[in-house]
């Protein structure tokens, strides 16, 4: 890892914590028995590959999701739901991140939606005062806001080019091998995150020093 002079970082599962089966058990809550056959960590459904690539609305997501769901299920229960699965992001890694920025460059690249960044935007104001990520990232991107998602290798090249990196300077972290994967077809640096690992010992492991 001594060439590495650029780290990607994924959010969900890497920085925040997640937990995909409180969404799954949040929806069988409301009454949808087929959650699972349409969303997973490792496959989805294609409406929601285009939520995540901004290509449908909110409202538009949630209309997909209706059919399967008791008549008048209110839109902030399947927010609710669907937001179940994002739980806390550590101090620790926050102050990790501000200590990694002294050495290198670093960036975020998430597959994410307008109503995972709404609720993660506000549970980052309400626990930290924060709005946004500017003090831990060069710059951070969001499937959603670009059009773009993993692992298409369109988005990370994307982050490359724009950025003036190097693939070869640069490593990318995710807990979903089939990122892994399609960050290492561009050349990529990779390491990937078993749930049961920690970001903060996985980089120590792997010689990245802050």
């Amino acid at each position: 890892m001594h060439t590495i002079r650029n780290i990607i970082f994924d959010l969900g599962g890497v920085l925040l914590h997640l937990d995909y089966a409180l969404t799954s058990n949040a929806f069988r809550g409301l009454g949808m028995r087929d959650f699972d056959a349409h969303f997973t960590q490792a496959q989805q459904a294609g409406w929601f590959d285009a939520f995540d690539k901004g290509e449908i609305s909110s409202d538009a997501f949630r209309n997909f999701l209706r059919p399967h769901l008791p008549e008048n299920t209110s839109s902030e229960a399947i927010d609710r739901a669907w937001n179940a699965m994002l739980l806390d992001l550590p101090t620790e890694r926050l102050e990790l991140l501000q200590a990694l920025g002294k050495r290198y460059r670093i960036f975020l690249l998430s597959n994410t939606n307008d109503i995972h960044v709404a609720a993660f935007s506000a549970y980052l104001q309400t626990t930290y005062g924060i709005s946004d990520f500017s003090d831990y990232f060069e710059r951070w991107y969001y499937s959603c806001r670009i059009g773009m998602r993993k692992p298409d290798a369109e988005i990370f090249q994307h982050v490359l080019n724009e950025n003036k990196l190097l693939a070869a300077e640069t490593l990318f972290i995710d807990d979903s091998m089939q990122h892994i994967e399609g960050a290492m077809r561009v050349g990529l640096h990779t390491l990937f995150m078993p749930r049961t690992e920690n970001i903060i010992s996985l980089l120590q492991k792997n010689g990245i020093r802050f």
